[in-house]
């Protein structure tokens, strides 16, 4: 199932991802302009966000998502830069993208969690390693046998994974 959460973060992950190719694509000067209106038009608001973590899998869902946006920040200014190579900014494209492709494998894993063995599931990819936590009362070494086998065959290299079991 679909949550507010994963919708928000998909919808700003491609307006992010529109914006750097524009930007990459977009000749020096037009850039630079971009960047002076910007730099003059200081025009931020402080915002106050209330997080009420109702279980354990939203908060590792809302500490995850903190780290890979800031990630995207650090790429996107890289991006912004009119000081770095073109080289540079090819990098952090293609860094970008492989944040993008990263999250969607871990959105993979849980959706393929949930429709196999109906368990919600927190998946986290971190070079060849997927850790899993599962919401759930019943810790069964059978369940986690099957879900690495499961989550195993998404992928054509191998992969190092661990499923960790949670109260829920």
């Amino acid at each position: 199932m679909i949550n507010k959460q994963s919708v928000w973060f998909v919808t700003l992950f491609s307006l992010i991802l529109v914006l750097s190719i524009y930007y990459v694509t977009m000749k020096d000067s037009s850039l630079e302009k971009i960047i002076e209106n910007a730099t003059t038009e200081n025009t931020s608001v402080p915002v106050n966000v209330n997080v009420e973590e109702s279980s354990l899998l939203v908060s590792l869902r809302v500490e995850e998502d903190e780290a890979v946006l800031k990630e995207m920040e650090n790429y996107q200014s890289i991006l912004l830069d009119t000081t770095k190579t073109t080289e540079e900014k090819n990098n952090a494209y293609n860094s970008l993208m492989a944040l993008q492709a990263k999250k969607t494998d871990e959105e993979k894993i849980e959706k393929k969690i949930k429709e196999t063995f109906s368990l919600d599931s927190f998946a986290k990819i971190k070079n060849d390693t997927i850790s899993i936590v599962i919401a759930s009362t019943e810790h069964s070494n059978t369940i986690a046998n099957n879900i690495i086998r499961t989550v195993s065959e998404m992928f054509d290299e191998e992969k190092y994974i661990t499923v960790k079991f949670q109260n829920a």
